[in-house]
């Protein structure tokens, strides 16, 4: 559990911590006045491909190719926004400084929000950290520790963007660099006035910024994505997907993730309705806009909200989200088990189409679109699954899995705040191992593990108040150790309370009668589920076990929760285990 030393929240996250907050002290070393960050730079990480020696960004030469990032979409001066965070990629011409190496300078960096996100990469061999400091406008400050990986043999399961190449002056490499966003959180609802940066010799820094909050949202609806798969492929086309709300509200905007992407892709037009049936509006469609244009071009690895838009979004409900597709688009980000069927039109611009008549082909997956917001509301609680939460099994195009019956539950009360739920189940995912290693095209669409995807799918989910673990499974039939699984979700446990969100777990369900689910897998699930019940590690517990298990055998599920597959509850059962929740575990 988190503990309180006189008052002062301690907390560790694997990216940084935050130390306590303290008042700046009068008698610290003089200092210049902190500086923007861009007139700090003294490093040359990108090179001309034909003029590779003007660049040394790892002391030996070595440099990231301009070819490279302007393919991806990573141009000089782009706005990039990446895990929430908008930072700026260097508006500097290959040769020219454009990052600085952490010494322990004083950055100009301002604003509000509920974190600080750096754009870094190492170069020392190996992940790289040091300590720093954030100063407030109020004349406050606290620690933090900011650790990159490096830029050769990091992981690529948590990289922005990797790009194919390394450029030498002896020649190019056939090998991938690796940019990182890391996020360190910040004492809430305190002004920054600049950061000092930690001393540690190989960190660099590209950008820096105050991720702001998303104070005012709530998270209706959202999904994974679980790899980067061949689709289509898509020339000209619209794809017009069917979403389910859980809150609603006055106003929304919705998100584009171009996770894991090599390239980026362009949305023409974008416009959202309400479902009347199949593909078909109630209704017009209305447009969505970024930025004030009717479309917007993606890099590789970054996301795109549309502007906020007066729409009345009903709760629970099935939203058209339709975006049209100009160029081809051969491989994209995609949710895989979306258990509801979306539509591809034929040719042609089809996305304020209110009939359903251009649209002539059935998905059963989420390319692209990963996030729904509704103005107002409490904020939301964020399940963090793999099949069972990703409805595997569960009636196709019903809602029925089981973070929907838990969103009607919500809805259905007053005593306690009706949150959004987002439900970021993958189907086949893992505590602690990658199914999707995090780069290049695979029809493997399980994900990187949830120590890797934690980040992105939940501390920067749109004010995401609480979070459900419900995973492990998968690794224990794959024959990860009782003691893996448990060290995996006493860290997703310390990182969620670093941001202060109120961390849960759900025991896992029995599985005896499929394949895998031998008797040494059950004994070791035994074991983490008696360490979650026991741990006073997580906030909270869900026994989800208790509710499905025959209490004859124990080992297996009560075949009346039994999808027929022994691994998956059906209807019956993901409406057992929602209707187990006590709601009040969910208030912060």
């Amino acid at each position: 559990m988190r503990r309180c030393v006189r008052g002062i929240l301690f907390v560790l996250a694997l990216s940084g911590s935050l130390l306590p907050a303290v008042p700046a002290r009068a008698a610290e070393e003089q200092r210049a006045s902190p500086a923007p960050l861009e007139r700090l730079f003294d490093n040359v990480a990108v090179s001309d491909d034909s003029r590779p020696a003007e660049a040394d960004f790892d002391g030996a030469g070595a440099s990231l190719s301009a070819r490279d990032l302007t393919a991806a979409g990573w141009t000089p001066g782009r706005n990039l926004t990446v895990q929430g965070a908008r930072l700026t990629w260097p508006r500097r011409q290959p040769g020219e400084p454009d990052n600085v190496r952490a010494a322990g300078q004083d950055v100009r960096v301002t604003g509000r929000g509920d974190a600080l996100a750096f754009l870094v990469a190492g170069t020392a061999g190996t992940e790289v950290g040091g300590a720093g400091t954030v100063r407030y406008a109020n004349g406050t400050s606290s620690g933090y520790r900011l650790t990159a990986p490096d830029w050769r043999t990091g992981p690529l399961a948590t990289k922005a963007v990797a790009l194919p190449h390394i450029n030498r002056p002896g020649g190019q490499l056939a090998e991938r660099a690796r940019l990182y966003v890391v996020t360190v959180p910040l004492v809430p609802g305190r002004a920054v006035a600049s950061v000092r940066l930690p001393r540690a010799a190989g960190l660099h820094v590209f950008a820096a910024s105050v991720r702001a909050s998303a104070q005012g949202w709530t998270g209706s609806w959202t999904t994974s994505t679980g790899g980067y798969s061949p689709v289509g492929p898509w020339t000209d086309r619209t794809l017009r997907l069917v979403v389910h709300t859980s809150a609603g509200g006055p106003r929304v905007r919705v998100r584009f993730d171009n996770t894991f992407a090599a390239a980026p892709v362009r949305i023409g037009s974008a416009t959202v309705a309400v479902r009347a049936s199949g593909a078909a509006a109630h209704g017009e469609p209305v447009p969505l806009a970024f930025r004030g244009a009717a479309g917007v071009e993606i890099p590789a690895g970054a996301q795109a909200y549309s502007d906020p838009l007066d729409f009345p979004v009903p709760a629970d409900t099935d939203l058209l989200v339709s975006f049209h597709l100009p160029g081809t688009v051969p491989a994209a980000p995609v949710h895989r088990l979306a258990q509801q069927r979306s539509y591809v039109s034929g040719p042609g611009d089809h996305a304020a189409d209110g009939s359903a008549a251009p649209y002539t082909s059935v998905i059963t997956s989420w390319p692209l679109l990963a996030g729904v917001d509704v103005a107002g509301g409490p904020g939301s609680v964020v399940l963090l699954g793999d099949s069972i939460t990703d409805g595997d099994k569960s009636t196709p195009d019903a809602n029925r899995r089981w973070p929907d019956v838990l969103a009607g539950r919500l809805l259905s009360q007053s005593a306690v705040p009706r949150y959004g739920v987002l439900n970021q189940g993958i189907s086949g995912n893992r505590v602690v191992t990658d199914r999707y290693p995090g780069d290049g095209v695979s029809t493997d669409g399980a994900g990187v593990s949830a120590l890797h995807r934690f980040d992105r799918d939940v501390l920067a989910q749109t004010s995401a108040r609480t979070a459900v673990v419900f995973e492990g499974i998968n690794d224990l039939r794959w024959d990860t150790s009782a003691e893996q699984v448990i060290a995996g979700l006493r860290e997703l446990a310390a990182r969620g309370h670093a941001r202060g969100v109120r961390m849960l777990a759900a025991t896992i369900l029995p599985c005896e009668g499929e394949a895998r689910c031998t008797a040494a897998v059950d004994a070791r699930r035994v074991t983490v589920n008696e360490w979650i019940r026991d741990g006073e590690v997580f906030d909270g517990v869900l026994d989800f076990d208790a509710v499905v298990r025959d209490p004859a055998r124990p080992s297996r599920m009560l075949p009346a929760y039994d999808s027929g597959d022994h691994l998956h509850p059906g209807d019956a059962g993901l409406a057992a285990l929602a209707g187990s929740v006590d709601l009040s575990l969910l208030v912060p």
